[in-house]
């Protein structure tokens, strides 16, 4: 069976009742990108490692925040010009800059911002697979390009936390005040 979005405690408990039942918890879904750590900050990779749990994270690219897409502003037809899953409310100047600073990153890397972003998540092991959502061919064939490059020296996440970390975007809390808060 597999579980999303539940914090480190409820996916003990769902796991423990699982196990109950006779069928153990195999994966567990949650949102996870360079600006959305929620998962870190609660310890649900620890948790998830420790009960042997694998983790396939969603909005790896942030809905396509980490992605070439919104280095210019917010393009006609995007998910933030629509007001759908994006909130045009992030992608203001100090986002914009701050997007730029990381596919700046990315390219000293040899990568484009996808795939910086989900060589990140992906970098220790510990999440097992990121559902990428590509709408076109060619955004799979440049997000597998992400594979080539899983390492991170130590100064480059030191800089990707300092634009990422510090980018005051959240998108789980903006999901949560739709949905609710991450279930406890």
């Amino acid at each position: 069976a597999g579980i999303s979005s539940y914090n480190s405690q409820r996916t003990r408990e769902a796991a423990d009742i699982l196990k109950q039942l006779g069928t153990p918890c195999i994966i567990h879904q949650p949102s996870y990108s360079m600006l959305n750590r929620w998962v870190e900050d609660d310890g649900l990779l620890d948790t998830l490692e420790g009960l042997g749990v694998g983790s396939i994270v969603f909005t790896p690219l942030a809905q396509g925040m980490l992605t070439d897409k919104y280095l210019g502003g917010i393009p006609e037809g995007s998910r933030a010009s629509q007001g759908k899953s994006l909130r045009p409310a992030f992608i203001n100047d100090k986002t914009i800059a701050n997007i730029k600073a990381l596919n700046a990153i990315a390219g000293r890397r040899g990568q484009t911002l996808a795939q910086m972003a989900l060589a990140w998540v992906l970098r220790k092991g510990r999440v097992t697979s990121a559902l990428i959502g590509a709408s076109r061919p060619e955004q799979v064939e440049d997000c597998v390009g992400a594979l080539k490059a899983l390492d991170f020296s130590d100064a480059e996440l030191a800089e990707i936390d300092t634009y990422a970390r510090e980018s005051d975007i959240n998108l789980w809390a903006a999901s949560a005040e739709r949905k609710g808060p991450p279930r406890k």
